[in-house]
């Protein structure tokens, strides 16, 4: 019953990221304004917003202008779904207690975390409106997790290094480049997803996991000249992924690499 309804709230909350990240693009009123098609401007229906089942339905083409609707929508909608239910299935931690509190600001952290990974993939931003207030929940996750912790010395140690690890590397290479290497927005991420990490440990395994698939995705654009050392590719995307996954995997990531290659 429960993955049912975060399989419910991630497409609902899907369709609002689509929606917040074109009005905040737009400079537009995202709280209060109805929505409409980016194309033709018509204000949408009810049965035109269904998550997911108004795209087929529609077979991605505007009810009212007959445009495409992009694919983007869809694809927002059931990863964002996915991510809620691998959360609740793979949370690190009893969901008892506080940690109900905390997963419950985790949910809201991912849906601020697609909204910029959306944010970045279209144009190549990582807006403050949407990192900041990611920040300021992961401040707010953290203290919990600090106030819960049996050393709070040792945990407020580790989630210090672990912000240092995280956003220091980036704004190193940020400085040496003069933001040629790296945008200032991807220093900010990275100091947002060292808090969420919460260790320096699984900060290292969140930039080495974005570090690979951001080689996994620009070595063969560059081998079929689709890319060229000139080019740019938004780092943020992989950062996020790197991220999530170091929250919801990274002790066990951790653990299987120290049994197998120290033996441990």
């Amino acid at each position: 019953m429960i993955i049912l309804v975060l399989l419910v709230l991630g497409l609902i909350f899907g369709s609002f990221i689509n929606a917040f990240v074109w009005r905040i693009h737009e400079g537009r009123d995202w709280v209060r304004e109805r929505s409409e098609c980016v194309q033709c401007h018509h204000e949408l229906a009810a049965r035109d917003l269904v998550p997911v089942v108004s795209w087929v339905s529609l077979r991605g083409k505007c009810r009212y202008c007959k445009k495409p609707i992009s694919v983007q929508y869809p694809i927002v909608e059931v990863v964002t779904a996915a991510l809620f239910v691998l959360s609740y299935v793979s949370w690190p931690h009893l969901l008892v207690g506080v940690q109900r509190v905390i997963f419950g600001i985790w949910l809201v952290e991912l849906i601020g975390l697609m909204a910029l990974l959306v944010y970045d993939v279209r144009w190549m931003l990582l807006p403050n409106k949407i990192v900041f207030p990611c920040t300021g929940l992961a401040l707010i996750q953290a203290g919990l997790l600090l106030a819960t912790s049996h050393s709070l010395t040792s945990s407020l140690i580790a989630l210090s290094l672990a912000t240092l690890v995280g956003g220091g590397i980036f704004y190193i290479i940020f400085q040496v480049s003069s933001g040629k290497w790296i945008g200032g927005g991807d220093v900010k991420l990275g100091f947002l997803m060292g808090i969420l990490a919460g260790a320096p440990s699984k900060s290292l395994l969140f930039i080495f996991v974005a570090a690979v698939l951001g080689s996994i995705v620009s070595l063969p654009l560059l081998a079929t000249k689709r890319l060229d050392r000139k080019s740019t590719i938004p780092f943020g995307p992989f950062l996020i992924v790197g991220g999530v996954i170091s929250v919801l995997f990274g002790s066990a990531l951790l653990n299987w690499y120290t049994h197998v290659f120290l033996g441990v």
